[in-house]
């Protein structure tokens, strides 16, 4: 074999790599396409129904049934004042908040205390509390309805504001606990010992030094407990017979079955823009922090 033969043998192959290179981003550039369409897709089927009923809430009931895609002649406010006042959303509105409010109150700083507890200390029967806390999110509510029924009679809270409120509470404490957890868990040791060393004792290092560092947790478990207990209608329904007691959710219901097809739906579909604008308010104030707490979640 002669020199140049060898040298020609030793030259490598033309290497493929630049067209893999180029296969790659072409494969990225299809799946954002799909994916961008597909969230476009979902974003219009969510919000062109909200977009539809803040519209039509501003209708009389015969424009509804008339025109039910065109906009509204003028801005009909009467349907939210008779929403409001006739209907008895405003009594509603007014009780859903006074629940809420104090369920949420009560749950967020048991929730907090119990989950802080279970993640930083060892003592006998830690982890059986926190697997009954877990079996309690499988536990399906339908199934305690008869129990919680005679146990707030007993109790003479049944058909009671607090009763409720009570109910709430033990409703979302176990998800609360849960969620919190992996917070507390992941807050390093010396930060507590620390404060120790500084003075400090437990309850004032939970309530100054560790509850502050799991704001982002804290907002999020926030949002998700307002969200499930807002639109809650099983346990009022089934606890709450008293009509001056009513929420949002069991006077809705009575508001659109009253009457048959002789509903105001003008101020029907004012009363769900009533009963739905709280939710948005709320997520829109605090998305920042559900997507901070989502984002340390996944970097833990």
């Amino acid at each position: 074999m002669t020199v140049t033969g060898v040298a020609e043998s030793r030259v490598p192959a033309p290497s493929t790599a630049p067209e893999r290179r180029s296969v790659a981003p072409a494969q990225e550039k299809v799946f954002g396409t799909v994916a961008h369409a597909v969230l476009i897709l979902w974003s219009l089927v969510v919000v062109l129904p909200l977009l539809w009923t803040l519209m039509t809430s501003f209708k009389t009931t015969s424009q509804i049934f008339s025109s039910p895609f065109t906009l509204p002649t003028s801005l009909n406010v009467v349907n939210y004042v008779n929403a409001w006042t006739t209907a008895g959303i405003g009594s509603a509105f007014l009780n859903t908040v006074i629940v809420v409010g104090s369920a949420l109150v009560l749950v967020m700083i048991l929730g907090a205390m119990c989950a802080y507890v279970l993640a930083r200390f060892d003592f006998p029967g830690n982890r059986l509390v926190y697997y009954a806390m877990l079996a309690g999110l499988t536990f399906p509510i339908f199934l305690a309805i008869v129990p919680l029924f005679f146990t707030l009679k007993n109790f003479g809270l049944l058909n009671t504001l607090p009763g409720l409120i009570l109910t709430y509470v033990a409703f979302a404490l176990p998800f609360t606990v849960f969620f919190l957890f992996a917070f507390f868990k992941a807050l390093p040791d010396e930060i507590s010992e620390a404060a120790a060393l500084d003075g400090a004792g437990e309850w004032k290092t939970f309530f100054l030094v560790m509850l502050p560092m799991a704001k982002n947790g804290l907002t999020s478990v926030l949002i998700f407990n307002f969200l499930g207990l807002w639109n809650q209608f099983l346990i009022p329904v089934a606890l709450n017979t008293n009509v001056k007691n009513y929420v949002l959710s069991q006077r809705m219901a009575s508001f659109a079955s009253q009457a048959g097809y002789a509903v105001d739906f003008g101020a029907l579909f004012a009363a769900v823009v009533i009963t739905v604008a709280p939710v948005l308010v709320v997520y829109i104030l605090f998305q920042r922090q559900l997507q901070g707490s989502v984002s340390q979640g996944t970097s833990k």
